[in-house]
């Protein structure tokens, strides 16, 4: 099943759990889209790569401070799951279903 689409996700952060979304669409091996979220706004998708059911992608987070996202995600079906590094905050889980 393809990974395209909306899907609403939840980042469990040293700040409690970030709830928004991350827009996909799939271009051959690379994807583009977006993670919006209250806190942090809207993150442009960048390097996103897909193999399979496997996602990765960077984000460069401004709010509340600068700081480099490393994501990654396997899709299956309706759902998501993976994780975000967050520099020295480490890695944070994620989780999501299609929107």
């Amino acid at each position: 099943m393809s990974a395209n689409g909306t899907w609403n996700v939840t980042v469990q952060t040293p700040m409690g759990a970030q709830s928004g979304t991350i827009s996909v669409t799939i271009e051959g091996s690379a994807f583009s889209g977006a993670f919006t979220s209250p806190m942090m706004g809207t993150l442009p998708v960048e390097n996103g790569q897909i193999n399979g059911d496997q996602l990765t992608w960077t984000m460069a987070m401004t709010s509340p401070m600068p700081m480099k996202l490393d994501g990654e995600a396997t899709v299956s079906g309706d759902t998501m799951t993976g994780k975000v590094k967050a520099g020295v905050f480490g890695s944070m889980a994620l989780s999501g279903t299609r929107a």
